[in-house]
C-alpha cells in the first residue's frame, strides 16, 4: 500500500524550495515565517513527494526560534545578554532557510541545528 501511496505524489523540487525561502517573508511584512510555510504545508504534503519532511523540518525550526526568542525577553534585563542572542538568532533565521532551499533545490534532505522536535 505506502508503495503506492507515494507513486501518486508528484516531484515538485520548486515548491519545496519556494516553502524554504518563504520563511523570509518576514523580512518584508515582520510576520509570517511560520504561518506561510505552515499554509504551504498542509496543502501540499500529501500531494508533493519530500514535502511532508522539508515541512515538518521548517515548522520545528520556527517554532524553535520563537521559543527562543521568549527566552531571550527576560535576559535583556540580564547585562543586555538577550539583545546579543536576539541578534544571533535573526542571523540564524535568515541564513538556514537560504542553504536549506539551496540543498532542497539538490534533491537533499533540509538540516536545522538546534530544533526542537515539535512537528514529528
Amino acid at each position: 500500500m505506502e508503495s503506492n501511496y507515494h507513486t501518486l505524489l508528484r516531484e515538485d523540487k520548486q515548491l519545496i524550495v519556494i516553502t524554504h525561502f518563504s520563511q523570509l517573508i518576514f523580512l518584508l511584512t515582520g510576520f509570517g515565517s511560520l504561518l506561510v510555510p505552515l499554509i504551504i504545508w498542509v496543502t501540499q504534503k500529501d500531494k508533493v513527494e519530500g514535502m511532508d519532511e522539508h515541512g515538518k523540518a521548517i515548522l520545528n525550526f520556527q517554532l524553535s526560534i520563537l521559543i527562543y526568542c521568549l527566552f531571550c525577553i527576560p535576559l535583556i534585563f540580564l547585562f543586555g545578554l538577550g539583545i546579543l542572542l536576539l541578534i544571533l538568532i535573526g542571523i540564524v533565521s535568515v541564513i538556514f532557510p537560504i542553504i536549506n532551499g539551496i540543498k532542497a533545490s539538490n534533491g537533499e534532505l533540509p538540516n536545522y541545528p538546534l530544533s526542537l522536535n515539535f512537528v514529528s
